[in-house]
């Protein structure tokens, strides 16, 4: 079994969560949406990703760091704040010894739904029977399970399997 905490990072809602599997099993650890302040400058808000991500490592204890990639952004000041975003969240697990991975969105919506173009509600439905939880779950957190169980999945394969980490 492997612990993985996926996040979906972003500069306003950063999503994040921690799966447990062996590529056949999967189990929901916990998950969550950082919410950061608006009106603060982007500098505050990447801290307390930085600072929410590293008390969630070292509460949860995971082996491995699943980040979505950016795909698109609506404009050139939001991909690079995208950006900053993704960069402290990096940086979160490189620094607490995590082996990071990066995952495109068609790969994650793939490996969940079935379908790389699968809606948010979509991924968000499927995360939540795959991981037997109840209730509606924020669409960041679920995409960032996702995260989590698209890594699980594909590390769990390429060792079955004999493949290499890239």
């Amino acid at each position: 079994m492997i612990r993985t905490i996926g996040v979906d990072p972003g500069s306003r809602y950063t999503g994040f969560g921690i799966v447990e599997g062996d590529g056949f099993r999967l189990k929901h650890i916990h998950h969550g949406t950082l919410k950061l302040p608006a009106g603060r400058p982007l500098c505050e808000r990447l801290k307390i990703i930085f600072e929410q991500l590293n008390a969630s490592i070292l509460e949860y204890a995971p082996e491995f760091m699943a980040v979505e990639e950016v795909f698109f952004a609506k404009n050139v000041k939001s991909a690079l704040s995208l950006g900053q975003a993704r960069g402290a969240v990096i940086l979160a697990g490189a620094s607490a010894g995590l082996s990071v991975h990066e995952y495109s969105a068609l790969r994650i919506k793939q490996s969940v739904a079935g379908y790389g173009r699968a809606g948010k509600e979509q991924v968000a439905g499927m995360v939540g029977r795959l991981l037997c939880i109840d209730g509606a779950i924020e669409l960041n957190a679920a995409d960032a399970l996702a995260v989590a169980v698209c890594h699980i999945s594909t590390h769990c394969s390429n060792i079955k399997w004999g493949v290499q980490d890239r």
